[in-house]
């Protein structure tokens, strides 16, 4: 036994020995591992006019794949306040909400599970009945509206628009189109350009395959309706007199909007505005000049006035028209995949 200690005690000291050579000093003998250094990537996800300022203060946790702005900048010499989320839809999921009862963004935000990020109102709805498209994984909750009255000739008749939708496809690319449930299978279409109606002439024919001319069966797996198009193969294009979309066009009023970059990259804009402390909104035109400048090549606006709300973890961002949220029938949160 003793031997035995005497061969254990000595293999022990011809190991310490190698570890002192190895090293100038004691003190290089490292005993624990190095610590882990963790890097945060800040770089932005696009790059967006100098006015917009990281909102920091509500980006607590958020991944890499969501960031958030602000600007109380003037815009066209007209007072803003406007937040929005820049999001990476690789990263993150987009995912369309319908509600049959009215709900408040805020409930919206608080009644989804799992990780979520940031939720904004959605398209257009009347007493228990939504106007707009909302289509998440392929399953449809409610249509654009595929006919309304209008008056003409002194007669109410009906006129059948293609109106507007921001959509994902199965690979995540994001598109804006004009689109219309054909038949009756509701087979959903997307159109180069809109049904050439207008309150003015008698109405176009029930879109179809075939017209619009050069349509195709759309391949957004996920999509939010809202009207009208503002933004089109990165050109300014403001269907509103097409899609029979009246919504005080050219009055400043709070906005919603939603639109995508070259680098497919997703942009979800809130405006504040109903004079709440001195600031009045956007007209159309002036929502669409401003999701130009943030590099949309394709934006679609969404509901607005006493709907618009934006909530980013958690907290509410731009104040309510109305004085209180108003609660929506559909709306769009991003969220973890």
């Amino acid at each position: 036994m003793a031997k035995y200690l005497q061969s254990i005690l000595y293999s022990s000291a011809i190991v310490c020995l190698l570890l002192l050579s190895c090293a100038k000093d004691n003190s290089q003998v490292k005993l624990y591992p190095d610590p882990v250094v963790i890097v945060v990537d800040t770089t932005p996800l696009v790059k967006l006019p100098a006015y917009w300022v990281k909102a920091t203060e509500l980006m607590d946790g958020l991944p890499t794949g969501v960031q958030v702005y602000k600007t109380t900048a003037p815009f066209q010499n007209r007072p803003i306040n406007a937040y929005c989320i820049v999001a990476d839809p690789a990263k993150v999921e987009f995912k369309p909400l319908y509600s049959a009862a009215n709900k408040t963004v805020s409930n919206f935000f608080k009644d989804e599970p799992g990780s979520k990020y940031a939720c904004i109102n959605g398209g257009f709805f009347g007493t228990g009945v939504s106007y707009s498209l909302c289509m998440y994984n392929g399953a449809v909750a409610s249509q654009n509206i595929k006919s309304l009255n209008r008056s003409y000739q002194g007669n109410q008749v009906p006129y059948y628009p293609t109106r507007g939708a921001f959509g994902l496809s199965a690979d995540h690319v994001a598109g804006v189109g004009w689109v219309y449930a054909v038949g009756i299978n509701n087979i959903l279409y997307s159109y180069p350009s809109p049904s050439p109606n207008s309150q003015d002439i008698s109405p176009q024919p029930v879109p179809t395959a075939t017209f619009p001319a050069n349509g195709w069966v759309w391949n957004a797996v996920s999509a939010i309706g809202g009207s009208p198009v503002l933004i089109k193969d990165n050109t300014i294009r403001i269907t509103d007199t097409e899609e029979l979309i009246v919504i005080d066009n050219n009055s400043p009023r709070a906005r919603s909007a939603i639109g995508f970059t070259s680098g497919n990259k997703i942009i979800v804009l809130a405006v504040e505005g109903g004079d709440t402390g001195g600031i009045v909104g956007l007209t159309l035109p002036e929502l669409a000049a401003l999701m130009k400048e943030m590099g949309c090549i394709g934006a679609l606006n969404l509901d607005g006035g006493g709907s618009t709300s934006l909530v980013v973890n958690g907290k509410a961002t731009v104040k309510p028209s109305d004085g209180a949220e108003r609660g929506v029938m559909t709306a769009v949160m991003i969220k973890s995949k």
